[in-house]
């Protein structure tokens, strides 16, 4: 799967649920026991489910990166941290009865495999949050902002080798893994820079102003059909876009909002005889 740094799970995770938890509903976490969060990473999401559910509840995150666990449980709030690959879970049947990832399925190039491999832990629920990064939406003081951005994304969505639009379409991979869908809500997580401008907020109009942002993604970018050419027209043109952020932030003019649309998808597994649901009902997946 593809990796990620620490500073970046934290830029993107950060805050996500700040505003708003309600399309968590689905979840039920007030009535769940044991709780695994998968590909936990800095373990954001893990410290949200913790704060949503009981003080009895048992909330474990998982990942491969022995340094985005270490963070995880480190500091004030430390997670409980497993080091495990997603599609190999280091637990027994039904050790838990919630299985949840965020933003996980969208790098893996088999995402229906490591659905079934959360069933497989799982005696009731299991979730996924994952973005549409394709729709992401860019409302920006600087004109050229928005516009720079969507070439840049479709540039990226063309390289990646994996499905990092998945978003609603995550149902495909819990159906394809004979697991129910209960419901698939959407969260819009919106991301607003104004003045006064923190340190993410500077740094990130620095980034853009050298292109250093496009220069990490440079080698995906061009695994699709943008060309060399094509590619260092847009960072000269994303370098000047970014000069004119910094330019705005110095008269405190600059405002932007991103909006990155995410979909739950909540699921129900099936108990081990595969003829009826865990929770003792006969219901098929077309009931649901």
């Amino acid at each position: 799967m593809r990796e990620f740094s620490e500073d970046y799970l934290e830029r993107t995770r950060e805050g996500m649920w700040d505003d708003s938890r309600e399309a968590l509903e689905a979840l039920a976490l007030d009535s769940h026991e044991r709780i695994l969060d998968v590909g936990c990473g800095t373990g954001e999401l893990s410290r949200v489910l913790a704060e949503e559910t009981p003080e009895t509840t048992d909330v474990v995150g998982c990942d491969a990166d022995p340094t985005l666990l270490a963070v995880a449980s480190a500091g004030d709030d430390p997670v409980t941290a497993v080091a495990g690959d997603a599609l190999r879970l280091p637990f027994p049947d039904d050790s838990f009865d919630l299985v949840v990832c965020q933003a996980l399925l969208i790098n893996l190039p088999d995402p229906a495999t490591a659905v079934a491999e959360f069933a497989r832990v799982s005696s009731d629920l299991v979730a996924a949050v994952e973005p549409d990064n394709a729709a992401v939406e860019i409302d920006s003081s600087v004109e050229s902002e928005g516009n720079l951005e969507r070439r840049a994304r479709r540039a990226y969505l063309d390289g990646v080798g994996t499905d990092v639009s998945l978003g609603a379409d995550a149902r495909d991979a819990f159906e394809e893994a004979d697991i129910a869908v209960v419901e698939t809500r959407q969260y819009d997580h919106v991301r607003t820079i104004e003045p006064p401008y923190c340190e993410g907020a500077l740094e990130a109009a620095r980034r853009k102003a050298t292109g250093a942002g496009l220069a990490d993604d440079r080698e995906t970018m061009l695994e699709g059909e943008l060309t060399e050419t094509e590619y260092d027209d847009l960072r000269s043109a994303w370098r000047t876009m970014g000069r004119d952020v910094i330019d705005q932030m110095g008269a405190r003019e600059y405002q932007r909002e991103e909006t990155v649309p995410f979909f739950v998808t909540v699921g129900r597994v099936r108990s081990t005889d595969r003829t009826s649901w865990v929770d003792g009902s006969t219901s098929t997946p077309n009931d649901v």
